[in-house]
C-alpha cells in the first residue's frame, strides 16, 4: 500500500496521514510547506492525540497552522499506543521500539519533501519522554535534530499530583486527575474542557513509563541531549513542581546542551496548547525553533569554511 504525499501549500490546514512502519500503522497530522525553514515534529501527552496541536474548532489555538504560516513544515504524530497504532501493544513495550516506530513514521510521512535545517522536536507532558529519547538516539544526527522544546514535565510531581499518581492504572484515570490537568478552568474554551480532545485511557506501557520518568529516566537521559533546549513551564502548572528550585534542577541536568532556555509562560495551565493563550506559547516555541535554525546554519557554514 503506497502512502500519498502530503499537499504542499504554505499555511495549509493539517491533513491526516497513516503510514506503516514494520507492519504497524502510525497516524498523525501534517501541514507541509514548499521550502521549510525546518520540520517541527510534535508529540502529545497522555490520553490525548495529535489533535492536541490542532484543536478542532479552534484554528487560532493550532500550533500546526501557526507553524505552517511561519514557514515550517509541521507534523504531529499520534504517539505509539495512540491512534492507528493502539491495537499493537506488543510492538511498543520497550522504549527502543517506540523510538524506531517514530523515526520510521517521520521518514515515511516526509518522504522526499524538503526538511530545511532539520527536525525540531516538541514534547508535551508524557510526550516529552519520547522527544528526549529521539534527541539522544543514535539516529538523531542522521535525522538532523536541531533543537528541543519540552513543556508540561519535570522531575518532581506537585504534592497533590503525587498522591493521584499512586492510583494510576492502564485502564482508567485516577480520581482527581482531570481537576489537576484542567485548572484553572477559565484558561480554556468550554468545549475543550468538555473532553473534546481527550480519550479516557492511555497506552499500556505508560503506567511504568510515567513512574520511572521523573526520578530515573529524565535525569539519566537529559545529560546526553546535545542540541539547544527550551523548557516551558505554565504559570498555573499543577502537575509538576515548577518553582525556581525545580526549574534550576532541570536546567542543571542538560550538561551537554549548547544552550538551555527556561520559558515561564504566563496565563497558562498544564495544557498550554489548548488554552486561550495558546498562540502566545506557540509563538515562543516557533521563535526558539527559528533560533535553532539560525544556529544550525551558522554551524554548517563554519564547518564548510573551516
Amino acid at each position: 500500500m503506497s502512502d500519498p504525499q502530503p499537499d504542499v501549500a504554505a499555511g495549509a490546514a493539517p491533513r491526516p496521514r497513516v503510514v506503516f512502519v514494520d507492519g504497524v500503522p502510525m497516524s498523525g497530522l501534517i501541514a507541509a510547506v514548499d521550502e521549510p525553514k525546518a520540520v517541527v515534529v510534535a508529540f502529545h501527552g497522555g490520553s490525548s492525540t495529535a489533535a492536541y496541536f490542532d484543536c478542532p474548532g479552534h484554528p487560532s489555538l493550532s500550533l500546526l497552522r501557526m507553524g505552517a504560516d511561519h514557514g515550517f513544515t509541521m507534523v504531529a504524530l499520534d504517539r505509539p499506543g495512540y491512534g492507528s497504532s493502539a491495537p499493537y501493544p506488543d510492538a511498543m513495550e520497550r522504549p527502543e521500539q517506540r523510538v524506531a516506530l517514530v523515526y520510521g513514521a517521520i521518514d515515511k510521512i516526509l518522504g522526499a519533501n524538503p526538511r530545511g535545517a532539520g527536525l525540531f522536536l516538541v514534547g508535551h507532558s508524557a510526550g516529552c519522554e519520547l522527544a528526549v529519547r529521539l534527541a539522544v538516539d543514535d539516529r538523531a544526527d542522521q535525522a538532523g535534530v536541531i533543537g528541543l522544546e519540552l513543556a508540561g514535565t519535570g522531575v518532581q510531581y506537585d504534592a497533590a499530583m503525587a498522591e493521584i499518581m499512586k492510583s494510576a492504572t492502564a485502564t482508567g484515570r485516577p480520581t482527581g486527575l482531570r481537576e489537576v490537568l484542567w485548572q484553572p478552568a477559565e484558561l480554556y474554551p468550554p468545549d475543550v474542557l468538555s473532553g473534546m480532545t481527550n480519550s479516557s485511557t492511555g497506552a499500556l506501557y505508560e503506567v511504568g513509563m510515567t513512574k520511572s520518568w521523573p526520578r530515573q529516566d529524565f535525569p539519566a537521559l537529559a545529560p546526553h541531549v546535545r542540541v539547544p533546549v527550551q523548557f516551558s513551564a505554565a504559570e498555573h502548572e499543577r502537575v509538576w513542581r515548577s518553582d525556581a528550585e525545580a526549574l534550576g534542577q532541570i536546567a542543571a541536568m542538560f550538561t551537554s546542551s549548547p544552550r538551555f532556555v527556561t520559558n515561564e509562560q504566563p496565563n497558562t495551565g498544564h495544557n498550554m496548547s489548548l488554552s486561550h493563550n495558546a498562540a502566545a506559547y506557540h509563538s515562543a516555541v516557533l521563535s526558539f525553533a527559528e533560533e535553532c535554525v539560525v544556529a544550525q546554519q551558522s554551524t554548517s557554514e563554519a564547518m564548510e569554511a573551516g
